[in-house]
């Protein structure tokens, strides 16, 4: 059997199941290599034939998905610079809603440059695990966007959102799976404040059409502010964390803590109205684990 033939399917299967930035992802799969290569051929030396070494030796490291999981806790932890820039964003809302600030016109547009700024600059050092949150809030022009063809003349709003809506969803759902084909975890952290959006809409008592608000956000302003206060924390806690089920733990947690609080903070929303927030938070964790399964990690999307 050719050993690089059985180690390149080996490393294969681990680099499958790492969930770790590129550039690291690599470095440890080139060191993998050379150590086992190196092992193999001691073994070799030692009067193994090619294929003994190479089954005895990938049988000592032990199944490829034990090994990722064991790199995966060694690599995974960030520091805690990086943890506060992850959970930043998050407290920046929390500030702006908590000190009434959203309704001026000075703090949205900073925030907004600052949102686009440090995205570019983490899009183009290596994608770090501190981006994906404020990849989320990237967004968040865009949809504001949109709700601003609410505005055109009569007729208008409806033609411009039939070609807008489904341009968008296209471009949300292109860099979800490419965000997941790295590690569905960073696609969760990614719109891991959309159930927080949506439960402050449905507790304004909004109408999508025709008299939305955009205002909506800080009718309750010092409780929005503690939702997105939440969610700074537990970003910064997942940042930390080294064991994959306790980030997954913590993400479940802070949503079920916001939508706890949107519930009780609003007279117009009841049980039914926390479980369907709570659903809908248990779809950004399963459904991108779902499509990371089908799609593959690192692998490029199939075509018909």
């Amino acid at each position: 059997m050719d050993l690089r033939v059985e180690l390149r399917g080996y490393l294969h299967s681990i680099k499958e199941n790492l969930h770790l930035d590129p550039a690291s992802e690599k470095e440890i799969i080139r060191e993998l290599e050379a150590h086992v290569e190196d092992s193999c051929l001691e073994m070799q030396k030692s009067g193994l034939s090619e294929e003994e070494a190479t089954e005895k030796c990938l049988r000592l490291l032990g199944s490829a998905k034990l090994v990722a999981h064991q790199i995966y806790e060694t690599h995974s932890q960030g520091t805690w610079r990086q943890a506060l820039l992850a959970g930043m964003p998050h407290l920046f809302f929390a500030a702006l809603f908590a000190l009434n600030w959203l309704t001026g016109v000075t703090w949205m547009p900073i925030l907004l440059i600052v949102i686009a700024g440090i995205v570019f600059y983490g899009l183009f050092h290596g994608k770090p695990a501190w981006l994906f949150p404020w990849l989320g809030y990237a967004l968040f022009p865009v949809a504001a966007a949109g709700a601003s063809l609410l505005y055109l003349p009569k007729g208008w709003p409806w033609l411009t959102l039939i070609l807008y809506i489904p341009l968008v969803l296209w471009l949300c759902c292109f860099i979800i799976i490419k965000f997941i084909r790295r590690d569905w975890l960073y696609a969760t952290l990614m719109l891991v404040p959309v159930p927080t959006f949506v439960g402050w809409f449905l507790a304004s008592g909004q109408t999508m059409f025709p008299d939305l608000k955009l205002g909506f956000l800080y009718d309750f302003a010092p409780w929005t502010g503690f939702t997105f206060l939440v969610l700074g924390v537990s970003v910064t806690l997942f940042v930390r964390l080294k064991y994959r089920w306790l980030r997954i733990a913590a993400l479940i947690v802070s949503s079920l803590m916001s939508a706890a609080v949107v519930t009780l903070a609003s007279s117009q929303l009841g049980f039914v109205a926390f479980l369907g927030l709570a659903l809908l938070m248990l779809s950004f964790v399963l459904v991108p684990a779902y499509i990371e399964h089908r799609v593959g990690h690192n692998q490029p999307m199939a075509t018909p």
